[in-house]
């Protein structure tokens, strides 16, 4: 019988597998296309003011929405490959003594997985149906 692969599991040959953790950013669409012209993303105002990119893991981003952008319409959310930023990505300890992800220096909007639109409906964000994998 085959092998089972899950959803964000990546086979690292005979000697075990790399889970793929993905961490999200929620982004006005108007920052994120122009960080796309740029070809870097150098953070939103609360990142440029802490000193660091925000970003959240899949059990966190629907309380930072709630939070943070409550009743902010035009977002998106984009996620990423936590594994794609080496030594750039720090956990730290933040809301409620939670590990959250944040990026010290730039981000190239072209290591994005992929972005989808985060609506404002009825009071609070709709999040799209797949986008946890």
């Amino acid at each position: 019988m085959g092998e089972t692969v899950q959803k964000n599991v990546l086979p690292l040959g005979i000697f075990g597998w790399f889970v793929m953790v993905l961490i999200y950013k929620i982004v006005e669409i108007t920052t994120w296309r122009q960080a796309i012209v740029e070809g870097r993303f150098k953070g939103a105002a609360i990142d440029l003011q802490d000193g660091y990119i925000h970003l959240s893991a899949a059990d966190q981003v629907e309380e930072t929405a709630r939070r943070y952008f409550a009743t902010m319409e035009n977002l998106l959310l984009v996620a990423f490959n936590s594994a794609d930023f080496g030594d750039a990505l720090k956990w730290e300890a933040s809301r409620g003594g939670a590990l959250f992800p944040h990026i010290y220096g730039t981000l190239n909007p072209a290591s994005a997985l992929w972005e989808k639109p985060l609506m404002w409906r009825g009071g609070r964000h709709w999040f799209p149906e797949d986008w946890r994998g």
